[in-house]
């Protein structure tokens, strides 16, 4: 297929809420209606696309639209807005914390997004738009968008907040190694996340505070919100990676704690048997004039002899408190 769109529609004028194919998409960019155009960004015709259709672009705009890997910003360039977000996996067998990275290009008649992979805020706001529900202009396009990909952040950070909980219950009941894979693994998905979400709070911050005559002030207090979110989740995320570290460092001091009780009781069991085991060497040498050799009782007063030992030992190291 040569046509990297996926899906096109008319949010306000004649084509409001109308999908758009073909010709119509040109027509309807080149118009003063507004559009919302979503491509395939791995496409190998994405970037010709763009610069065919949206020929005012900026060359570095239209990079940042295609990259490979982004990380979230806002680029305010002429009267439009250049903004990468990510957004959480919830693609089937995928991990949340695998983040799609959404781009867009806002403008007061144009919106063009492009995908690597599938996102569910895309789709959902798609399927509104369809149905005759969704934005009718520019900026509250890009409130609802970025409304989406936030919300769907905080169920993820709970679920992170939750194992971490539990991994403390269980060390309180007690010390088991399998818990150390977990909290490793909530450990690395705390900070994949922050990794993206610091920078994208800013990012939301600097859209809010745009100077961009088509952001609304109720469009700017969305986006307030989005923002207020976004910073909570943020703070959350340092949160458990904070008790998440002394999780794991407990862990580790129990793991220890355990590893030098079993040796100690391994030390004293062979400090019991050491004298033993000079006894039955020395009279197990193979030369005459071993007391006992020819007394038929000898080997009971020696068995005797060791339980004595034993006895006494026990007695010394408890005198001692060593056990």
């Amino acid at each position: 297929m040569n046509d990297p769109v996926i899906f096109s529609y008319g949010l306000n004028g004649a084509a409001a809420g109308q999908a758009l194919q073909g010709k119509r998409i040109g027509e309807v960019l080149k118009s003063d209606d507004l559009a919302w155009v979503h491509l395939d960004a791995t496409h190998h015709n994405a970037a010709d696309w763009l610069h065919e259709n949206l020929s005012y672009l900026d060359p570095f705009v239209v990079q940042a639209l295609v990259a490979e890997e982004t990380r979230p910003r806002t680029t305010i360039t002429g009267k439009g807005a250049l903004v990468i977000y990510r957004g959480v996996n919830m693609n089937e067998n995928s991990s949340p914390e695998d983040m799609i990275s959404v781009r867009l290009w806002i403008d007061e008649h144009r919106i063009i997004s492009l995908q690597r992979r599938p996102s569910r805020s895309i789709a959902s706001l798609a399927s509104d738009i369809g149905a005759g529900k969704g934005p009718d202009n520019a900026g509250a396009f890009a409130a609802a968008i970025t409304a989406r990909l936030t919300a769907y952040l905080g169920p993820v950070v709970s679920e992170i907040d939750d194992t971490v909980d539990d991994l403390e219950e269980q060390l309180i009941e007690g010390v088991d190694q399998s818990e150390r894979h977990a909290i490793n693994a909530a450990r690395r998905k705390t900070l994949v996340l922050r990794r993206f979400l610091a920078p994208q709070k800013d990012a939301i911050l600097q859209f809010r505070d745009a100077d961009l005559a088509w952001l609304s002030d109720g469009d700017r207090r969305h986006l307030g919100e989005s923002y207020h979110i976004a910073q909570r989740n943020v703070e959350d995320l340092d949160m458990i990676r904070e008790r998440a570290q002394i999780v794991k460092e407990e862990l580790a001091n129990g793991l220890a704690d355990k590893m030098n009780r079993n040796m100690y009781i391994l030390s004293v069991i062979a400090a019991i048997f050491l004298p033993l085991g000079f006894l039955t060497g020395l009279l197990g040498i193979n030369i005459g004039g071993i007391p006992g050799a020819d007394n038929p009782n000898a080997f009971w007063w020696f068995a005797l002899g060791m339980v004595i030992i034993v006895a006494a030992q026990v007695w010394l190291f408890r005198k001692m408190r060593w056990f």
